[in-house]
């Protein structure tokens, strides 16, 4: 992704009448030895009513002759002022399984049509600091397919990514150096790295 002209111009209080996405809470609660505390955090408001999840991580692998690749993206992330390798992701919508909000949310950010394989557990973010949790879902890409020959994605016009590949067996030494070129490097996309680099040292 080139530099462009993104940066932080500015930040400041955000009212809560004026919240779209998040609001701040102060839950009282009682520690394991009955005293009370308190406890400040996050949450998300855009949870579907129903919906046990907020959004989906893709883990979406090309099918290659030469080797499995993974399809990760380039995205500008303001609270980060800078560019961070992620996964495909997404909210999903009211009424929407997570898997089909995957396979939807793919299509979208990348071009690419995927079958699902399997799901994770709902995972959690950042549990000291916000409720947002999610699913990984696995999903992998024929490349034999007309329509992921040539990819083109759907975005939208607040969406600026850039969607690029790796192969699976080097996306540890991949972030590395991503990160030396100044990446920010998304957790699941490091959680996934490390648990394929310790697979490989206890041959699991």
């Amino acid at each position: 992704m080139s530099t462009g002209q993104q940066k932080v111009l500015r930040t400041e209080p955000l009212k809560e009448a004026d919240a779209r996405w998040t609001k701040l809470v102060l839950t009282t609660y009682a520690d394991p030895l009955g005293k009370e505390r308190t406890w400040e955090h996050a949450e998300r408001r855009t949870r579907p009513k129903g919906s046990a999840i907020d959004g989906v991580g893709i883990v979406a692998i090309l099918e290659k002759a030469s080797g499995n690749e993974i399809i990760l993206q380039k995205q500008y992330r303001p609270p980060l002022d800078a560019v961070v390798i992620e996964v495909p992701a997404g909210l999903v919508d009211a009424g929407e399984t997570p898997e089909t909000a995957a396979v939807r949310e793919l299509k979208e950010e990348t071009g690419y049509v995927g079958v699902v394989t399997e799901s994770s557990p709902v995972m959690f973010n950042d549990p000291g600091f916000c409720n947002t949790n999610l699913k990984m879902v696995h999903v992998t890409v024929d490349m034999s397919l007309p329509e992921n020959q040539n990819p083109k994605p759907e975005l939208e016009d607040n969406e600026f990514i850039e969607v690029f590949t790796l192969p699976l067996r080097d996306l540890w030494g991949g972030c590395n150096k991503l990160e030396k070129e100044g990446f920010a490097i998304d957790a699941r996309v490091g959680t996934l790295a490390e648990g394929i680099e310790i697979a490989k040292k206890w041959k699991l």
